[in-house]
Protein backbone atom coordinates (compact mmCIF):
# COMPACT_ATOMS: atom_id res chain seq x y z
CA UNK A 1 0.00 0.00 0.00
CA UNK A 2 1.29 3.46 -0.91
CA UNK A 3 1.70 6.11 1.75
CA UNK A 4 -1.51 8.20 1.89
CA UNK A 5 -1.01 11.77 0.74
CA UNK A 6 -3.20 13.20 3.50
CA UNK A 7 -4.91 12.13 6.71
CA UNK A 8 -7.19 13.57 9.34
CA UNK A 9 -5.51 14.59 12.60
CA UNK A 10 -6.21 16.47 15.84
CA UNK A 11 -3.75 19.36 16.12
CA UNK A 12 -2.72 21.34 19.19
CA UNK A 13 -2.44 24.82 17.72
CA UNK A 14 -2.78 26.95 20.84
CA UNK A 15 -2.49 26.05 24.53
CA UNK A 16 -5.73 25.83 26.52
CA UNK A 17 -7.79 25.79 23.32
CA UNK A 18 -9.73 22.97 21.61
CA UNK A 19 -7.75 20.78 19.22
CA UNK A 20 -8.16 21.59 15.54
CA UNK A 21 -9.39 18.68 13.41
CA UNK A 22 -8.03 18.99 9.90
CA UNK A 23 -6.34 17.22 7.00
CA UNK A 24 -2.54 17.17 7.06
CA UNK A 25 0.04 16.02 4.52
CA UNK A 26 2.30 12.99 4.99
CA UNK A 27 5.80 12.66 3.54
CA UNK A 28 5.79 10.22 0.63
CA UNK A 29 8.92 8.32 1.68
CA UNK A 30 9.99 6.84 5.00
CA UNK A 31 13.34 7.66 6.55
CA UNK A 32 15.65 5.19 8.29
CA UNK A 33 13.96 3.59 11.28
CA UNK A 34 10.48 4.96 10.54
CA UNK A 35 7.30 2.88 10.47
CA UNK A 36 3.96 3.86 8.93
CA UNK A 37 1.03 2.54 10.97
CA UNK A 38 -2.70 2.70 10.33
CA UNK A 39 -4.22 3.58 13.71
CA UNK A 40 -7.26 1.59 14.85
CA UNK A 41 -7.81 2.83 18.40
CA UNK A 42 -6.07 5.51 20.45
CA UNK A 43 -6.46 6.09 24.16
CA UNK A 44 -6.38 9.55 25.72
CA UNK A 45 -4.00 9.72 28.67
CA UNK A 46 -4.54 12.34 31.37
CA UNK A 47 -1.05 13.66 30.66
CA UNK A 48 -2.33 14.84 27.27
CA UNK A 49 -4.70 17.20 29.07
CA UNK A 50 -1.70 18.63 30.89
CA UNK A 51 0.07 19.09 27.58
CA UNK A 52 -2.93 20.92 26.15
CA UNK A 53 -2.99 23.14 29.26
CA UNK A 54 0.74 23.89 29.14
CA UNK A 55 1.37 22.31 32.54
CA UNK A 56 5.10 22.06 31.85
CA UNK A 57 5.39 25.66 30.72
CA UNK A 58 5.83 27.26 27.34
CA UNK A 59 5.34 24.88 24.40
CA UNK A 60 7.95 25.81 21.79
CA UNK A 61 6.84 23.04 19.40
CA UNK A 62 3.39 24.41 18.52
CA UNK A 63 1.57 23.48 16.39
CA UNK A 64 1.97 19.73 16.96
CA UNK A 65 0.19 16.41 17.19
CA UNK A 66 -0.64 14.50 20.38
CA UNK A 67 -1.37 10.99 21.66
CA UNK A 68 0.94 8.22 22.85
CA UNK A 69 -1.02 4.97 23.23
CA UNK A 70 -2.72 3.13 20.39
CA UNK A 71 -3.19 -0.08 18.43
CA UNK A 72 -2.66 -0.33 14.71
CA UNK A 73 -1.43 -2.22 11.66
CA UNK A 74 1.93 -1.66 10.00
CA UNK A 75 1.54 -0.35 6.45
CA UNK A 76 5.13 0.32 5.39
CA UNK A 77 8.59 0.26 6.96
CA UNK A 78 11.60 2.44 6.31
CA UNK A 79 15.20 1.35 5.73
CA UNK A 80 16.83 -0.54 8.58
CA UNK A 81 13.60 -1.60 10.32
CA UNK A 82 13.90 -5.23 11.49
CA UNK A 83 11.49 -5.77 14.37
CA UNK A 84 8.19 -5.21 12.53
CA UNK A 85 7.00 -5.79 8.97
CA UNK A 86 4.00 -4.74 6.85
CA UNK A 87 0.68 -6.22 8.04
CA UNK A 88 1.94 -6.71 11.63
CA UNK A 89 -0.50 -5.80 14.39
CA UNK A 90 1.24 -3.47 16.83
CA UNK A 91 0.93 -1.49 20.03
CA UNK A 92 2.19 2.10 19.82
CA UNK A 93 3.84 3.33 23.03
CA UNK A 94 5.90 6.30 24.18
CA UNK A 95 8.45 4.32 26.18
CA UNK A 96 11.38 3.15 24.06
CA UNK A 97 11.32 -0.46 22.91
CA UNK A 98 13.36 -2.42 20.39
CA UNK A 99 14.72 -0.99 17.19
CA UNK A 100 15.88 2.28 15.70
CA UNK A 101 14.89 5.66 17.05
CA UNK A 102 14.10 7.10 13.64
CA UNK A 103 13.73 10.82 13.09
CA UNK A 104 10.34 12.43 13.81
CA UNK A 105 8.16 12.62 10.68
CA UNK A 106 7.96 15.68 8.43
CA UNK A 107 4.21 16.31 8.37
CA UNK A 108 2.91 19.47 6.69
CA UNK A 109 -0.16 21.54 7.48
CA UNK A 110 -1.20 24.37 5.21
CA UNK A 111 2.25 24.29 3.68
CA UNK A 112 4.12 24.60 6.98
CA UNK A 113 5.96 22.10 9.20
CA UNK A 114 3.83 20.27 11.75
CA UNK A 115 5.67 18.73 14.71
CA UNK A 116 4.88 15.26 15.98
CA UNK A 117 7.84 13.81 17.90
CA UNK A 118 8.59 10.08 17.79
CA UNK A 119 4.95 9.10 18.34
CA UNK A 120 1.54 10.71 17.84
CA UNK A 121 -1.75 8.80 17.80
CA UNK A 122 -4.59 11.33 17.51
CA UNK A 123 -4.47 10.80 13.77
CA UNK A 124 -5.65 8.24 11.21
CA UNK A 125 -2.09 7.16 10.37
CA UNK A 126 1.17 7.63 12.21
CA UNK A 127 4.78 7.66 11.12
CA UNK A 128 6.62 6.59 14.25
CA UNK A 129 10.09 5.45 15.24
CA UNK A 130 10.59 1.69 15.15
CA UNK A 131 11.31 1.67 18.88
CA UNK A 132 7.83 3.06 19.60
CA UNK A 133 5.96 0.00 18.24
CA UNK A 134 5.79 -3.56 19.56
CA UNK A 135 4.24 -6.41 17.53
CA UNK A 136 1.42 -8.44 19.08
CA UNK A 137 -0.57 -11.47 17.83
CA UNK A 138 -2.80 -10.71 14.83
CA UNK A 139 -5.90 -11.95 16.66
CA UNK A 140 -5.41 -9.53 19.57
CA UNK A 141 -8.33 -7.43 20.80
CA UNK A 142 -7.43 -4.10 19.18
CA UNK A 143 -9.41 -2.05 21.68
CA UNK A 144 -7.68 -3.58 24.69
CA UNK A 145 -4.34 -3.53 22.84
CA UNK A 146 -4.37 0.27 22.80
CA UNK A 147 -4.21 0.29 26.62
CA UNK A 148 -0.84 -1.48 26.56
CA UNK A 149 0.67 1.69 25.12
CA UNK A 150 0.56 3.48 28.47
CA UNK A 151 -2.36 2.84 30.84
CA UNK A 152 -1.47 -0.79 31.61
CA UNK A 153 2.31 -0.69 31.31
CA UNK A 154 2.62 2.47 33.38
CA UNK A 155 0.11 1.36 36.02
CA UNK A 156 1.58 -2.10 36.47
CA UNK A 157 5.13 -0.77 36.27
CA UNK A 158 4.47 1.67 39.13
CA UNK A 159 3.70 -1.23 41.47
CA UNK A 160 6.34 -3.60 40.10
CA UNK A 161 9.26 -1.28 39.39
CA UNK A 162 8.74 1.98 41.29
CA UNK A 163 6.86 1.29 44.54
CA UNK A 164 8.06 -2.33 44.62
CA UNK A 165 5.01 -3.39 46.60
CA UNK A 166 5.27 -6.67 48.51
CA UNK A 167 2.59 -9.11 49.61
CA UNK A 168 0.46 -7.69 52.41
CA UNK A 169 1.74 -4.12 52.17
CA UNK A 170 -0.72 -1.25 52.31
CA UNK A 171 -1.13 0.96 49.25
CA UNK A 172 -2.84 4.33 48.73
CA UNK A 173 -3.61 5.34 45.15
CA UNK A 174 -4.60 9.00 44.87
CA UNK A 175 -6.31 9.59 41.53
CA UNK A 176 -8.29 6.76 39.93
CA UNK A 177 -8.02 7.55 36.23
CA UNK A 178 -6.89 5.14 33.53
CA UNK A 179 -3.42 4.71 35.03
CA UNK A 180 -4.61 4.86 38.64
CA UNK A 181 -7.08 2.04 38.06
CA UNK A 182 -4.29 -0.13 36.71
CA UNK A 183 -2.13 0.72 39.70
CA UNK A 184 -4.99 -0.51 41.90
CA UNK A 185 -5.29 -3.66 39.81
CA UNK A 186 -1.56 -4.36 39.94
CA UNK A 187 -1.56 -3.86 43.72
CA UNK A 188 -4.35 -6.41 44.00
CA UNK A 189 -2.41 -8.79 41.75
CA UNK A 190 0.52 -8.84 44.21
CA UNK A 191 -1.84 -9.25 47.20
CA UNK A 192 -1.34 -5.82 48.72
CA UNK A 193 -3.69 -5.02 51.61
CA UNK A 194 -5.41 -2.73 52.19
CA UNK A 195 -5.64 -0.97 48.82
CA UNK A 196 -7.18 2.49 49.16
CA UNK A 197 -8.34 4.32 46.04
CA UNK A 198 -9.04 8.04 46.37
CA UNK A 199 -10.74 10.29 43.84
CA UNK A 200 -13.24 13.13 43.50
CA UNK A 201 -15.71 11.09 41.47
CA UNK A 202 -17.82 8.18 42.67
CA UNK A 203 -17.99 6.59 39.20
CA UNK A 204 -14.21 6.16 39.23
CA UNK A 205 -14.26 4.79 42.77
CA UNK A 206 -16.88 2.20 41.82
CA UNK A 207 -14.65 1.03 38.99
CA UNK A 208 -11.68 1.01 41.38
CA UNK A 209 -13.57 -1.51 43.53
CA UNK A 210 -13.93 -3.75 40.47
CA UNK A 211 -10.18 -3.47 39.93
CA UNK A 212 -9.42 -4.61 43.48
CA UNK A 213 -9.59 -1.60 45.80
CA UNK A 214 -10.52 -2.77 49.29
CA UNK A 215 -11.44 0.75 50.41
CA UNK A 216 -12.40 3.94 48.60
CA UNK A 217 -12.47 7.56 49.71
CA UNK A 218 -14.16 10.46 47.94
CA UNK A 219 -11.78 13.35 48.56
CA UNK A 220 -14.39 15.95 47.63
CA UNK A 221 -15.70 15.43 51.17
CA UNK A 222 -12.54 16.92 52.71
CA UNK A 223 -8.96 16.06 53.65
CA UNK A 224 -8.72 12.25 53.52
CA UNK A 225 -5.68 12.04 55.81
CA UNK A 226 -7.50 10.80 58.90
CA UNK A 227 -9.63 8.37 56.90
CA UNK A 228 -6.48 6.83 55.47
CA UNK A 229 -4.94 6.44 58.92
CA UNK A 230 -8.16 4.98 60.30
CA UNK A 231 -7.86 2.23 57.68
CA UNK A 232 -4.12 1.47 57.74
CA UNK A 233 -3.30 2.49 61.31
CA UNK A 234 -1.42 5.49 62.68
CA UNK A 235 1.93 4.21 61.37
CA UNK A 236 0.70 5.08 57.90
CA UNK A 237 0.69 3.25 54.57
CA UNK A 238 3.65 1.40 53.10
CA UNK A 239 3.22 2.93 49.66
CA UNK A 240 1.53 6.11 48.45
CA UNK A 241 1.08 6.78 44.73
CA UNK A 242 0.07 10.23 43.52
CA UNK A 243 -1.50 10.59 40.08
CA UNK A 244 -2.73 14.15 40.53
CA UNK A 245 0.43 16.24 40.50
CA UNK A 246 -1.06 18.41 43.26
CA UNK A 247 1.67 19.59 45.69
CA UNK A 248 -0.61 19.44 48.74
CA UNK A 249 -1.47 15.79 48.03
CA UNK A 250 2.17 14.86 47.42
CA UNK A 251 3.17 16.54 50.69
CA UNK A 252 0.41 14.72 52.57
CA UNK A 253 1.50 11.38 51.14
CA UNK A 254 5.08 12.04 52.17
CA UNK A 255 4.01 13.00 55.69
CA UNK A 256 1.76 10.02 56.40
CA UNK A 257 3.73 7.13 54.90
CA UNK A 258 5.70 4.90 57.22
CA UNK A 259 9.28 5.93 58.11
CA UNK A 260 10.53 3.56 55.42
CA UNK A 261 7.53 3.89 53.16
CA UNK A 262 7.63 4.85 49.49
CA UNK A 263 5.98 7.77 47.74
CA UNK A 264 5.76 7.47 43.96
CA UNK A 265 4.87 10.44 41.78
CA UNK A 266 3.06 9.66 38.54
CA UNK A 267 1.25 12.97 38.10
CA UNK A 268 3.42 15.99 37.31
CA UNK A 269 2.90 19.31 39.13
CA UNK A 270 2.33 22.36 36.97
CA UNK A 271 5.60 24.20 36.38
CA UNK A 272 6.24 26.50 39.35
CA UNK A 273 4.03 24.50 41.73
CA UNK A 274 6.84 23.15 43.86
CA UNK A 275 6.49 20.78 46.78
CA UNK A 276 7.74 21.56 50.29
CA UNK A 277 9.02 18.60 52.30
CA UNK A 278 11.27 17.95 55.30
CA UNK A 279 14.06 15.89 53.77
CA UNK A 280 15.55 14.25 56.88
CA UNK A 281 13.35 11.08 56.58
CA UNK A 282 14.95 10.44 53.17
CA UNK A 283 18.26 9.83 54.97
CA UNK A 284 16.64 7.10 57.08
CA UNK A 285 14.91 5.04 54.44
CA UNK A 286 11.82 6.91 53.30
CA UNK A 287 11.53 6.90 49.52
CA UNK A 288 10.32 9.65 47.19
CA UNK A 289 10.64 9.11 43.46
CA UNK A 290 9.06 9.94 40.14
CA UNK A 291 7.82 7.30 37.73
CA UNK A 292 8.78 7.44 34.06
CA UNK A 293 6.04 5.35 32.52
CA UNK A 294 6.45 2.76 35.25
CA UNK A 295 9.97 2.16 33.85
CA UNK A 296 8.22 -0.23 31.46
CA UNK A 297 10.17 -2.28 28.92
CA UNK A 298 7.61 -2.63 26.12
CA UNK A 299 9.05 -5.65 24.33
CA UNK A 300 9.02 -7.76 27.51
CA UNK A 301 6.21 -6.22 29.56
CA UNK A 302 3.50 -6.07 26.87
CA UNK A 303 3.67 -9.84 26.18
CA UNK A 304 3.65 -10.57 29.94
CA UNK A 305 0.59 -8.45 30.57
CA UNK A 306 -1.15 -9.75 27.44
CA UNK A 307 -0.73 -13.28 28.77
CA UNK A 308 -2.38 -12.30 32.05
CA UNK A 309 -5.28 -10.74 30.15
CA UNK A 310 -5.81 -13.77 27.91
CA UNK A 311 -5.77 -16.06 30.95
CA UNK A 312 -8.40 -13.94 32.71
CA UNK A 313 -6.04 -12.81 35.46
CA UNK A 314 -6.53 -9.08 34.87
CA UNK A 315 -9.47 -6.92 33.80
CA UNK A 316 -8.91 -4.58 30.88
CA UNK A 317 -12.08 -4.49 28.80
CA UNK A 318 -13.91 -3.21 31.90
CA UNK A 319 -11.57 -0.21 31.88
CA UNK A 320 -12.84 0.93 28.47
CA UNK A 321 -15.94 2.93 29.31
CA UNK A 322 -16.41 5.40 26.43
CA UNK A 323 -15.83 5.59 22.67
CA UNK A 324 -15.49 8.62 20.42
CA UNK A 325 -14.62 9.35 16.81
CA UNK A 326 -11.65 11.56 15.96
CA UNK A 327 -14.10 14.35 15.13
CA UNK A 328 -15.43 14.06 18.70
CA UNK A 329 -12.05 14.24 20.45
CA UNK A 330 -12.70 17.65 22.03
CA UNK A 331 -15.95 16.28 23.46
CA UNK A 332 -13.96 13.37 24.90
CA UNK A 333 -11.41 15.73 26.45
CA UNK A 334 -14.19 17.84 27.99
CA UNK A 335 -15.81 14.72 29.46
CA UNK A 336 -12.48 13.67 30.96
CA UNK A 337 -12.05 17.07 32.59
CA UNK A 338 -15.54 16.90 34.06
CA UNK A 339 -14.98 13.44 35.55
CA UNK A 340 -17.72 11.93 33.41
CA UNK A 341 -15.47 9.14 32.09
CA UNK A 342 -14.93 6.49 34.74
CA UNK A 343 -12.17 4.52 33.01
CA UNK A 344 -10.32 4.98 29.73
CA UNK A 345 -11.96 6.40 26.62
CA UNK A 346 -10.90 5.32 23.15
CA UNK A 347 -10.80 7.24 19.90
CA UNK A 348 -11.92 4.94 17.09
CA UNK A 349 -10.38 5.78 13.74
CA UNK A 350 -12.20 5.22 10.47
Amino acid sequence: MAIPKTMKAAILVELRKPLVIDEIELPQTLDVGQVLVKIHFSGICGSQLGEIDGAKGEDKFLPHLLGHEASGTVVEIGPGVKHVKPADTVVLHWRKGLGIEGAPPSYRWHGKKLNAGWIATFNEYAIVAENRVTPIPSDSDLEVAALFGCAVTTGFGVIENNAKVRIGESVVVFGAGGIGLNIVQAAALVSAYPIIAIDLHDNKLELAKQMGATHTINSSNGDPRQEILDIVGNAGPDAFVDNTGQPAIIEMGYQITKPQGRVTLVGVPRKGNNINIYSLPLHFGKGLSGSHGGEAIPQTDIPRYQKLYHEGRIKLRELITNYYSLDQINEAISSMRNGEIAGRCLIKMN
